[in-house]
């Protein structure tokens, strides 16, 4: 068994929304690890990951600590770098979709306003990631990623950022408010613009994907 901690306490990014990622590796289930605080992974299958270069491996690979090992050993140390992701294109696009889904959802004026601006967000923030780690020469797995892209950050006031974020934190963890009419009006606003900005960095990543 080893127990790994990743994220935002790894980067030393821990904000007052923030959680403590936490990583056990097991080799079959174990009833010592709640599901609602550690990420279980078998030894088998994150060795996949890494033999597919995934991004989730990638991001393990940067930004983890080895907290517990059983046997005194670093199991992802020894594991190596992973292989190159190839996903990009098909990730982001995948993304884009989840974004297209809640970007009607919100102009149809759906009941569901926080999960579907925290799910805009994620959006956002994992099409950002995926692209950093396939196409530029700087992985950034936080949840500010798509703001540090340079020229290919995303469009959008940081205040309206900021709001799609504590949706993301009200919907995932129940914690803070959720958005007065004024900030809905400023959100939906800036979405144009936040689509705009997926369609070009996904042909972006198309075109950086034929050049490989």
């Amino acid at each position: 068994m080893h127990i790994y901690a990743f994220g935002s306490i790894c980067r030393g990014e821990v904000t007052p929304g923030s959680d403590i990622d936490l990583l056990a590796i097991t080799e079959s289930s174990d009833p010592r690890f709640d599901l609602e605080t550690y990420s279980i992974y078998s030894y088998a299958r994150l060795r996949m990951l890494w033999q597919e270069g995934n991004p989730f491996a990638w991001h393990l690979w940067l930004e983890s600590k080895l907290l517990f090992a059983e046997d005194r050993s670093d199991f992802l140390h020894q594991l190596g770098k992973p292989q190159a992701y190839r996903g990009v294109v098909v990730d982001c696009e995948k993304f884009a979709s989840l974004f297209h889904v809640s970007h009607t959802a919100v102009f149809a004026g759906t009941e569901s306003i926080v999960f579907e601006l925290s799910t805009i967000f994620l959006a956002i923030r994992n099409i950002a990631t995926c692209f950093s780690l396939g196409c530029t020469g700087g992985p950034d797995f936080s949840r500010r990623s798509a703001l540090r892209l340079g020229s290919d950050s995303v469009p959008i006031d940081p205040a309206v950022f900021e709001l799609l974020e504590r949706a993301r934190v009200l919907s995932t963890r129940g914690v803070g408010t959720g958005p007065n009419q004024e900030e809905l009006r400023r959100v939906t606003s800036a979405l144009p613009d936040v689509e705009s900005w997926i369609t070009a960095l996904c042909a972006k990543a198309k075109s950086y994907e034929r050049l490989q």
